[in-house]
């Protein structure tokens, strides 16, 4: 498979890529900064310019066209203030979905948050981005053109993987490994019969594989 990964120098994009070269898929990841290519070298990933923020639609299907599977994993980061949750973690999201539409790549999996709603209440920053997630997946939602997967995570932690999750359309809060987030996309991005589901992933008892069959075959 060929797959592209948008916000490819990401700390769970990065896992993934690794996982997806070493079983042998062709993966491209999308960076801002040309000093970040060796470090998706380094994973087996072949890097590829491209601002989301400043990226014409255009722009983006050209990196697009001819992948069997786009994976949206850029996010604005902790860091960043109320108009970048707005320009990335929403409008990069929409803009790579109409990309993939246009490109003709139909498998599209998300990377979202748990928690993600348009319509979610408050003034901090996070609720800031609750909205953008959320505006971003709802927008997503309604793509005809598109076998969308929207994974929510829990809270991100740098602890090894265990494999072991708790993946279903309500977890309850808890917290997962980003190297379990990275395993669970790869499962999805093969997985197309999880098309139109809204997942969230929490550590858990079940393997991924497993979870992953459970959940689309319900």
């Amino acid at each position: 498979m060929r797959i592209v990964i948008a916000g490819g120098h990401g700390q769970i994009a990065l896992r993934l890529e690794r996982l997806l070269s070493a079983r042998g898929d062709e993966v491209v990841g999308l960076i801002r900064h040309a000093e970040q290519s060796d470090d998706l070298r380094a994973t087996g990933a072949e890097p590829a310019l491209c601002d989301l923020e400043s990226a014409s639609v255009d722009d983006v299907a050209a990196h697009l066209r001819g992948a069997d599977a786009a994976v949206f994993a850029a996010g604005a980061g902790p860091g960043s203030g109320v108009d970048r949750k707005e320009t990335v973690d929403k409008g990069a999201a929409i803009l790579f979905a109409d990309a993939a539409e246009q490109a003709g790549v139909r498998r599209h999996v998300v990377v979202s948050s748990m928690g993600a709603d348009a319509d979610h209440p408050g003034d901090e920053i996070f609720d800031a981005y609750l909205r953008a997630k959320g505006e971003a997946d709802a927008y997503i939602r309604g793509r005809k053109g598109l076998d969308w997967t929207i994974l929510r995570p829990g809270s991100l932690i740098d602890d090894a993987g265990t494999g072991l999750v708790r993946l279903e359309a309500s977890t309850g809060r808890g917290m997962i490994p980003r190297d379990d987030v990275a395993a669970i996309l790869a499962e999805l991005v093969d997985t197309s019969a999880t098309a139109g589901l809204t997942l969230e992933a929490v550590g858990g008892s079940t393997p991924i594989s497993v979870a992953v069959k459970s959940v689309a075959g319900n």
